[in-house]
C-alpha cells in the first residue's frame, strides 16, 4: 500500500510530520524511513528480558499517549456486534459501506473522544511529559543498589490507616501524576481485590516516606508485583514497579496508579461511595 501510493501519501504529509504507529507496523518502519518519513512506534522488549528499560518505556508511553484516540475510535466501531467478529469473505463488498454508516452514527450522536484545548491543558501536559522523558528513575536505582526487594528486615508491615501522612491529591492532581486517565480507570478493579486481603504495605524502617507494596497482576492471577513509592506530605516524588513497564517516569504503570489513587484519594470516599465509583 505504501509503495503503490507513495505520491498520494507525500501530498498530504507535511515537512517534519511524524507517523505514530503501533507495533503492527514494525515491518513497515524501514520503508517509511526510505521514503523520507519519520515513524515512532512503541519499543519491543528484548528476548528474555523481564522489564523494559526506562528509556524505552518512556518513549513507548509518549507514543501510546498520542495513539490512544485511535484505539478508542476503533473500540467504538467494534462496539457494533457486526463489526466485532471475523466476517466471511462474502461480506467484503459491503464492509466499507457499513463502517462508513457506523462512523457517521458515532460522529453524530456520541460525544467527542477528545476535547482538546491546544492553548492550555494539552500543551501543558505535553511539556510536562517531555520534561519527564529526560529524567532518570532514581528510585529504581536506589531499590536495586540497596537490594530493597530482598531486604525484609528493613521493612515494617502496616495498614493503610497507618499512612495518614500520605499526601491527599485531587482528581486533577492524579490526572497530572498519571499523565492521563486510562490507568486511573483501571484502579478500582485493582483495588477491589487488594482491600479484601491482608495488608501488603510495608514502610521502610529508616525512611517513613518510602513504602513498598505488593499488588496482584491484572492478567495473571498467580503473579504479584512489587512497587515502591517515595513521597512528601504534598506529593508523590518517585515511583518504581517491577512489572514490564514499571521503570518509566513519564506517567506511571497501572499498579502504581492504583495504589496512589487509593491511598491519596479513594480511601476517603469508600464509606460514602464504594471503592468502584
Amino acid at each position: 500500500m505504501l509503495r503503490s501510493n507513495t505520491e498520494d501519501i507525500r501530498n498530504f504529509v507535511r515537512e517534519k510530520d511524524i507517523f505514530v504507529v503501533d507495533r503492527g507496523f514494525r515491518d513497515s518502519v524501514s520503508l517509511l524511513e526510505d521514503l523520507g518519513l519519520r515513524a515512532e512506534m512503541p519499543a519491543f522488549m528484548t528476548k528474555g528480558a523481564k522489564q523494559m528499560p526506562a528509556d524505552d518505556a518512556n518513549s513507548s508511553r509518549m507514543v501510546t499517549k498520542i495513539r490512544w484516540v485511535v484505539e478508542s475510535a476503533n473500540a467504538r466501531i467494534k462496539a457494533w456486534k457486526y463489526l466485532d467478529h471475523v466476517l466471511p469473505t462474502s461480506q467484503v463488498p459491503y464492509i466499507g459501506d457499513y463502517v462508513r454508516i457506523v462512523c457517521a452514527v458515532c460522529n453524530k450522536y456520541l460525544p467527542p473522544l477528545s476535547l482538546a484545548n491546544l492553548e492550555e491543558s494539552d500543551i501543558q501536559l505535553a511539556t510536562h511529559m517531555r520534561h519527564l522523558s529526560s529524567q532518570v528513575n532514581m528510585l529504581k536505582t536506589y531499590v536495586e543498589e540497596n537490594k530493597l526487594e530482598r531486604g525484609n528486615a528493613k521493612w515494617s508491615a502496616v495498614n493503610d490507616e497507618d499512612l495518614d501522612y500520605f499526601p491527599k491529591l485531587t482528581e486533577e492532581q492524579l490526572r497530572t501524576f498519571t499523565c492521563g486517565v486510562y490507568q486511573l480507570r483501571l484502579s478500582p478493579s485493582y483495588i477491589r481485590e487488594y482491600i479484601d486481603r491482608d495488608s501488603d504495605i510495608y514502610v521502610h524502617k529508616e525512611n517513613a516516606n518510602l513504602i513498598g507494596v505488593r499488588i496482584q497482576s491484572r492478567h495473571v492471577s498467580s503473579r504479584t508485583y512489587l512497587l515502591w513509592l517515595q513521597f512528601t506530605v504534598s506529593e508523590v516524588t518517585a515511583w518504581y514497579c517491577k512489572c514490564r513497564a514499571g521503570a518509566h517516569v513519564v506517567g506511571v504503570c497501572a499498579h502504581v496508579a492504583a495504589i496512589v489513587w487509593y491511598l491519596s484519594y479513594a480511601r476517603y470516599f469508600i464509606n460514602r461511595y464504594g471503592v468502584c465509583d
